[in-house]
């Protein structure tokens, strides 16, 4: 009779040689969830994998899960096992009534029972999960965290390694195509999104999706629409979902009779889940969309000009709003008066008072720039209002030698407030020569020419709701750094 002793041995033996085959990510991590679950007698497993951002958990693998369960939706890695983020092994012994699991319902009707999230570590920092799945109630044994430990230690190394591929994937793509090369050799999907598209107008969505840095998720979750008697016969399962919108997309194309099936799908989806927010979409309908929910006016193509986006409009606003939360708290009980340099910084700071919870004074400066020996400053317009004995918060919209800055912050001291602080949307430090303190910071920048959301290049791109990269081949860069 096999021990759990000799069934975890022979356990770790098999992922060892599976991480190390030839094999796709995805069958590989299928093959290891099916070792896992047999290992610890489980009726379940999935490797899961986390995103950049943290935010969401995407399965790479999995083994003896209904596809009901595995497209129950997209799982938020702060609502689902929350603990397991900061490494460590989270067990719940009846998910249908734990807050800690995302979707209980779902648990309920697959009658699960008992799930365990063990983090898969790349040294310190967590990069994904693996999950164990029963119908029955039950403890792990400290001989099966163990083993669940060193099974998602290899996990960790065979993600590790795929994303490593996928890093000299994108060099030798960008090699090959500096050489001049017409055609580029065809290359693995990408492994750690592990998503094969149906039609090429999909790869087109998401790659417009990536463009404007707005989060996707694929196919992320299947709908029963109608059953036969306990099975379901029929189910939906939408091309995209937005987390940042919380909106469902179906892509369609212009052939009548599948925009049809589609819209009568769609129709019964929202009759049957009144709370789902979908959109049946062609590619027109999509760009309309963007401009709704402030991402311009974008035409049929990306915006010109711009070679990528550094930071999306909602995440501009998501920052700005923690920004003014901490400045709120830093004040409170006081009255503040908030001074920006025009004209780059008129959109940061339009939206930063807009958050701000304590009263609030504004004021405006204006300078100019004159060439010479050095860099001269001149103040072209000063403040409307004295500022002696109050506290002022000074905001930018980027600081990169800190030259005008500095002279800024002297001129304002003069007139001794009774504090002075500075805010900047973004920070860009390659290029720093004067030493100058920044209390509050949106965003960190690389030494690139960055315009929208108030920056400019010769008087265009302000009124972009992102804040972009300008492409190097677009126009001349300026000696002395961007004038904003």
């Amino acid at each position: 009779m096999t021990t759990s002793k000799g069934r975890h041995y022979t356990g770790l033996q098999q992922i060892a040689v599976l991480a190390n085959s030839e094999l796709t990510l995805r069958r590989t991590c299928n093959a290891i969830a099916r070792g896992v679950a047999k290992a610890t007698d489980m009726n379940g497993c999935r490797v899961l994998l986390l995103d950049s951002k943290k935010e969401y958990l995407t399965t790479v693998g999995a083994y003896g899960l209904s596809d009901l369960f595995l497209r129950k939706g997209p799982l938020d890695a702060r609502k689902s096992l929350p603990e397991v983020l900061d490494g460590n092994i989270v067990v719940v012994s009846h998910a249908p009534t734990d807050e800690r699991v995302q979707h209980p319902e779902v648990a309920k009707s697959q009658n699960v029972l008992f799930i365990a999230g063990i983090p898969v570590l790349l040294g310190e920092e967590t990069i994904g999960e693996l999950r164990i799945y029963s119908k029955e109630s039950r403890e792990l044994t400290e001989e099966e965290r163990n083993f669940l430990k060193s099974s998602a230690n290899l996990c960790a190394v065979l993600l590790d390694r795929a994303q490593l591929a996928q890093f000299r994937d994108r060099i030798y793509k960008s090699r090959v195509k500096a050489a001049g090369a017409l055609t580029l050799p065809q290359m693995a999907a990408n492994p750690l999104k592990p998503t094969e598209f149906a039609h090429e107008s999909e790869a087109e969505f998401a790659n417009l999706l990536d463009f404007y840095q707005i989060e996707w998720l694929y196919e992320p979750r299947s709908f029963p629409l109608a059953w036969n008697g306990a099975d379901v016969s029929q189910m939906f399962t939408p091309d995209f979902y937005l987390p940042e919108l919380d909106m469902y997309i179906e892509l369609t194309t212009m052939k009548q009779n599948l925009i049809t099936i589609k819209n009568r799908k769609v129709r019964r989806l929202r009759e049957q889940y009144p709370d789902i927010n979908i959109r049946l979409l062609t590619k027109k309908d999509f760009l309309k969309l963007l401009t709704k929910y402030g991402y311009g006016t974008m035409g049929e193509a990306k915006v010109e000009g711009v070679g990528r986006v550094l930071h999306s409009h909602t995440q501009i606003q998501r920052r700005v709003r923690a920004i003014a939360r901490k400045v709120s708290r830093d004040y409170e009980g006081e009255r503040i008066v908030v001074i920006g340099v025009l004209k780059g910084v008129m959109c940061f700071m339009s939206d930063l008072m807009q958050y701000i919870s304590i009263p609030v004074r504004v004021d405006y400066m204006d300078i100019s720039h004159y060439s010479g020996d050095g860099e001269v400053v001149k103040i072209t317009r000063d403040l409307d209002s004295p500022i002696g004995g109050q506290h002022v918060l000074m905001v930018e919209d980027i600081v990169d030698t800190g030259m005008t800055l500095n002279y800024v912050l002297a001129h304002l001291a003069a007139h001794k407030p009774a504090s002075l602080r500075v805010c900047s949307l973004l920070d860009r430090k390659a290029r720093r020569l004067a030493n100058v303190k920044l209390d509050y910071v949106g965003f960190e920048i690389p030494d690139v020419f960055v315009v929208g959301y108030g920056l400019d290049y010769k008087g265009e791109y302000r009124n972009l709701p992102f804040i972009g990269e300008l492409k190097q081949d677009w126009g001349r860069r300026s000696q002395e750094g961007q004038q904003q």
